[in-house]
C-alpha cells in the first residue's frame, strides 16, 4: 500500500461542492439545441416550460455559466449520503498483478443504491419551489425511479413512475422500494396512455424500452394540471447536477496529490459518465491538464460505437423535443439485457458533441464479459456492483491488464455508480450459465436509422 494514500478518501462536509459545474461553458463547440418536433426550430423556454420545471429549463438552456449555485436545501440533503468515498482498489490491483493504480468513486452509499439521487433531489426541490403537486418520470432498472420516489417523499410531492416492462418483471423488489416511498409504478408500455396503447398495438408483447416509458410519462405530465415531467439522464440539467461526482473526485485527488490518467464510466443516457468526467473535461478543454476518457456501453445497445450523429426523438412515441445525439433511432427497441439503465437508444447531446470532437473514446462490451468482471470485483473488493457499473469495471480491469503487459504505472479512475442487490435475477442467470450475448446486426440497426427524422 502507498503509505500516504488510504483505502478510502472522504472529503469533510465543509469541502463538499457548493456549486455544480456546467461543462458546456468551456466547450468550444456547444451541444446542438433541442428542436421543436413540429416547427424544427430551437425549443424556447416557454415551450420547454410546458413539460419541465421553470428553473430546470433555465439550467437546460444555460451554456455560458461555468458554475451554478447549489441551493442550501439540496446541500443539506446531500449531507445524508455525501461526500461519497474515493476508493483505492488495493485488493483489485494486487489480484491483477498490475503496476496501475486503480481508484473508484462509489455512489452506492444511499438507499436508492445509486448516483441518481444527486439529480432527483434537485429536480424535486425545483418542482416543490414552483408549487407543483407532483412529477412523472420513467425508469429502466429502477434506480432513477427509486431515487425520485425518495426525493418526492422528502418534499411531499406525488410521484408517478413508468417502469420499463422487462425491468418491472425482473426487478419486483426495486418496484416495491418505490411504492414504499409513496410512488405509483406502472409497467410500460401500458394501456393507461394513448402512446402506450399505440406502441402495444404496433409491438404486441414488447418488453418495453426507456423511450416508450418516457413517452408515457410526458403524456401524463402534460395532460395533468400541477404536474411536470422529470428525466433521470440525457438532459444537460441532469449532467449538471451529477457534476458533484466529478467535483468531489477532483478535490479528493488534489488532496492526495494524485491525478488520474484514464477516467472510465458506463454510458446509457450519460448522467453518471457526464457527472464523473465534467470537471476533468473542463481542465482538458481549458488546456490545464490532459486525460483519457472512456465511455463504456453494452454491445446490445451501442449508440456511440455504432450509432449515427443526428437529430432524433428522445422517446419512442415521438412526443419529446428532438435532440442531436449519437442514436440508434427512437424506434430501436434494445434486447432485454440485464443492464436496464443502459437500454436507451441515444446519448446525451453534451457527451455526443464531446465524442464527435474526439475528446473522449467509446467501447462496447458483451454482457457475459461484464458479469465476469462484476463477479471478480465482488469477490475481490467486497461490493456487489450494479450491472450498469460493471461495464466500467470491465474496461478498468482491461486497461489495468494492459499496464501489466507494458509495465506502465497509469492511474485509472472509474465510476462505481451503484450496487447490484436488486439485480439478482441477472446474477442468477450468469451463475447458472444461461446468460447470452445479443449483438444487433447491421440490418437490425438499419431499421432504427430508417425512422430518423429529416432535419437539415
Amino acid at each position: 500500500m502507498d503509505k500516504n494514500i488510504p483505502y478510502k478518501t472522504y472529503l469533510e462536509e465543509s469541502e463538499m461542492p457548493k456549486q455544480w459545474y456546467n461543462v458546456r461553458a468551456d466547450m468550444k463547440n456547444k451541444p446542438a439545441p433541442l428542436l421543436n418536433p413540429q416547427t424544427l426550430k430551437p425549443m424556447t423556454a416557454e415551450e420547454l416550460g410546458v413539460v419541465f420545471c421553470d428553473e430546470l429549463v433555465e439550467q437546460e438552456l444555460n451554456t455560458t455559466d461555468a458554475y451554478i449555485d447549489i441551493p442550501e436545501e439540496i446541500r443539506d440533503f446531500y449531507k445524508m449520503y455525501r461526500p461519497s468515498p474515493l476508493v483505492r482498489a488495493y485488493c483489485l490491483e494486487k489480484a491483477l498483478g498490475t503496476p496501475a493504480k486503480i481508484y473508484y468513486k462509489f455512489e452506492g452509499n444511499n438507499t436508492s443504491g445509486s448516483h441518481k439521487l444527486n439529480s432527483a433531489i434537485a429536480q424535486a426541490y425545483y418542482a416543490k419551489k414552483q408549487g407543483l403537486k407532483g412529477v412523472t418520470t420513467e425508469t429502466g432498472a429502477g434506480q432513477w425511479g427509486t431515487a425520485l420516489s425518495m426525493a418526492c417523499a422528502y418534499f411531499g410531492l406525488d410521484c408517478k413512475v413508468y417502469m420499463v416492462k422487462v425491468s418491472y418483471e425482473q426487478k419486483p423488489f426495486r418496484r416495491e422500494v418505490m411504492r414504499t416511498y409513496g410512488a405509483s409504478v406502472t409497467p410500460s408500455p401500458s394501456e393507461t396512455t394513448n402512446v402506450g396503447r399505440k406502441i402495444l398495438a404496433e409491438h404486441p408483447g414488447t418488453s418495453g424500452s426507456l423511450g416508450c416509458a418516457i413517452s408515457e410519462a410526458v403524456e401524463v405530465a402534460v395532460g395533468t394540471e400541477g404536474y411536470r415531467y422529470v428525466l433521470g439522464s440525457v438532459l444537460n440539467q441532469v449532467l449538471l447536477h451529477q457534476s458533484v461526482i466529478g467535483l468531489e473526485s477532483l478535490a479528493a485527488f488534489e488532496k492526495l496529490g494524485e491525478k488520474p490518467d484514464i477516467i472510465i464510466g458506463c454510458a446509457g443516457g450519460g448522467s453518471n459518465l457526464g457527472g464523473l468526467i465534467s470537471p476533468f473535461m473542463g481542465q482538458k478543454l481549458r488546456g490545464e491538464a490532459d486525460y483519457r476518457f472512456i465511455a463504456v456501453e453494452p454491445a446490445s445497445c451501442p449508440s456511440l460505437t455504432r450509432g449515427k450523429y443526428a437529430y432524433d426523438y428522445c422517446d419512442t412515441g415521438m412526443v419529446c423535443p428532438l435532440a442531436k445525439m449519437y442514436t440508434l433511432g427512437s424506434g430501436f427497441i434494445p434486447s432485454a439485457n440485464h443492464a436496464g439503465g443502459l437500454r436507451y437508444h441515444g446519448m446525451s447531446s453534451t457527451l455526443s458533441q464531446l465524442y464527435d470532437d474526439k475528446l473522449m473514446e467509446a467501447v462496447s462490451v458483451e454482457q457475459t464479459k461484464v458479469f465476469e468482471a462484476a463477479q471478480q470485483f465482488a469477490r475481490i473488493e467486497g461490493i456487489l456492483p450494479a450491472p450498469e457499473s460493471s461495464h466500467a469495471i470491465r474496461v478498468a480491469i482491461d486497461e489495468a491488464l494492459k499496464c501489466k503487459e507494458t509495465g506502465e504505472e497509469k492511474t485509472i479512475l472509474f465510476g462505481l455508480t451503484g450496487t447490484g442487490y436488486f439485480d439478482m435475477v441477472a446474477y442468477q442467470k450468469f451463475n447458472d450459465g444461461v446468460m447470452t450475448d445479443y449483438i444487433p446486426t447491421d440490418d437490425d440497426l438499419a431499421k432504427g436509422f430508417a425512422g430518423l427524422p429529416k432535419v437539415d
